[in-house]
């Protein structure tokens, strides 16, 4: 399972809110060494992060589309980082299927965010995906 390479990713993400967007290299690498990641978990991690900053205004576009009420400017940052990182496994990663990369959402917001983040994400998430 990718549980904890999916939680690395989504430190990265989070911490890259505060700075623009743009990826502490060494933040990255120290947190990956702290979670202990095989290659195969650094690649998987490595492929999120680059999605999400790649196309980060285009997932953002999605998130307003679907969260008309809550746009990504509203957001928490814990939130749109999760969001974020499942719409780039959703969109990009077609070896993900959509139901994991919704119930990890859900999973990492229920522990790094709140139980009504978790309800909202994966209502977000599943909308996508049902379109």
């Amino acid at each position: 399972m990718r549980t904890k390479a999916r939680e690395t990713v989504f430190e990265v993400i989070f911490a890259s809110r505060f700075s623009e967007g743009k990826t502490d290299g060494n933040l990255k690498k120290a947190l990956y060494k702290n979670a202990n990641l095989g290659e195969a978990d650094i690649a998987y991690a490595d492929a999120v992060i680059s999605f999400v900053e790649n196309n980060q205004d285009e997932l953002v576009k999605v998130v307003d589309g679907y969260s008309r009420s809550f746009p990504e400017s509203r957001l928490y940052p814990a939130d749109i980082s999760i969001l974020l990182i499942a719409l780039a496994e959703i969109k990009y990663m077609n070896d993900i299927p959509a139901a994991v990369s919704i119930n990890e959402a859900a999973n990492i917001a229920s522990k790094y965010s709140s139980a009504k983040s978790a309800s909202f994400i994966s209502g977000i998430l599943a909308a996508v995906v049902n379109s």
